[in-house]
């Protein structure tokens, strides 16, 4: 199976040495699958993929940037999506491709008043998806959904992201936390942000979350199973 890994920012150079860039931690992501190969796309530096079909599945990286940010490469890759939807190829947006699919596709996201979700939180998942009640994902975001694309159904929630699971049709999938993430990038992208781009308290709570797992593999195993299902119900 081949992923385009659509690339929309890129690790800083001090945190290179955690997990490396966010491609190599995708690559990371699927390690224990040897029928998938990560061909990644630096989109934030405008590489676009010239055909939808030069992938069996797309999937986004996370982003430092607003999907309601006007720069040229988001615009470009918005209106991709919108071409990978019609032409049925299953696409999973991470993060920000979450937030970027609800938008290309007629729904809207904002920065929303709950403030910013940091470190591991528990999602409530749908029993339509069937992995289960619930899952652990690492998590960095201040921008959520706000309203859903026609065609939109919520699979997954809490209390601080209602929309952190979102279908939209049988082929896009968006995931508002981070499964490819480690938790030592985690805890080195807040104490980075600590009281001055992320409130104190938000960090405190944040880094104790971490003695939780994630279930960074499940998902992982989940994302893959959901891409299967998808191809098998396209019409392409």
């Amino acid at each position: 199976m081949r992923i385009g890994l659509l690339v929309c920012d890129h690790v800083r150079p001090e945190f290179l040495g955690i997990s490396g860039d966010n491609d190599d931690m995708f690559r990371s992501l699927f390690a224990d699958h040897d029928e998938v190969e990560v061909v990644a796309y630096d989109v934030v530096n405008g590489e676009l993929p010239g055909d939808p079909s030069e992938a069996d599945a797309w999937m986004t990286t996370g982003s430092r940037y607003s999907v309601n940010d006007n720069d040229p490469w988001i615009r470009n890759l918005e209106e991709f999506v919108r071409t990978v939807a019609d032409a049925g190829i299953p696409f999973v947006g991470i993060c920000f491709g979450h937030q970027l699919i609800a938008k290309a596709l007629g729904g809207s996201v904002v920065k929303s008043d709950r403030g910013w979700g940091v470190g591991v939180q528990e999602v409530e998942i749908s029993e339509d998806l069937g992995w289960g009640t619930s899952v652990r994902v690492l998590t960095s975001y201040q921008d959520q959904v706000d309203s859903l694309p026609p065609g939109g159904k919520i699979l997954g929630w809490n209390d601080h992201c209602p929309v952190s699971v979102m279908g939209v049709g049988t082929t896009m999938l968006g995931i508002q936390g981070h499964p490819e993430f480690e938790t030592a990038y985690s805890e080195a992208l807040m104490e980075s942000r600590r009281g001055q781009v992320i409130p104190e308290d938000t960090v405190e709570a944040g880094l104790a979350s971490l003695n939780e797992e994630p279930d960074g593999s499940r998902l992982a195993d989940w994302i893959l199973e959901f891409i299967e299902h998808a191809r098998e119900a396209s019409p392409r």
